[in-house]
């Protein structure tokens, strides 16, 4: 079945194989027997050093419930160089996702191999 899926893009697209993907737009992709697990360690790596903030203390969650980001004209401006929105309470939001990503490094997504290739979706979420 893949032979003549790659027979029939090859005669539509020019492409070639080059064998097992491991890396696409940033996204890190693991292929196994139960199935295929992708991810962005690597990126997000990548993210956290270039803002210097790979030595940062993680956090389990990426905004604090009580957060709240306005453009109040009280607040003090950051650098601009910095981070592009003026105000020092989205600096320190942005800085609390790095901490969050930093968490979070190396969470992903699985998708179990199964014959009847069915797709299920699951979703923690209770809208509190």
């Amino acid at each position: 079945m893949c032979k003549n899926f790659f027979k029939v893009m090859q005669d539509e697209f020019e492409m070639s194989m080059m064998g097992e993907l491991k890396f696409f737009l940033g996204i890190q992709i693991n292929q196994g027997e139960k199935g295929t697990y992708i991810h962005q360690s690597k990126y997000t790596k990548e993210l956290l050093k270039k803002f210097n903030m790979d030595d940062c203390k993680p956090m389990n969650t990426p905004m604090h419930p009580t957060s709240s980001l306005g453009k109040s004209e009280d607040e003090g401006k950051v650098d601009q160089k910095l981070y592009r929105d003026p105000r020092e309470s989205h600096l320190t939001a942005v800085k609390r996702i790095f901490r969050y990503l930093k968490e979070t490094t190396n969470l992903g997504l699985i998708y179990k191999k199964s014959k009847d290739y069915g797709l299920v979706g699951l979703c923690d979420a209770d809208y509190a």
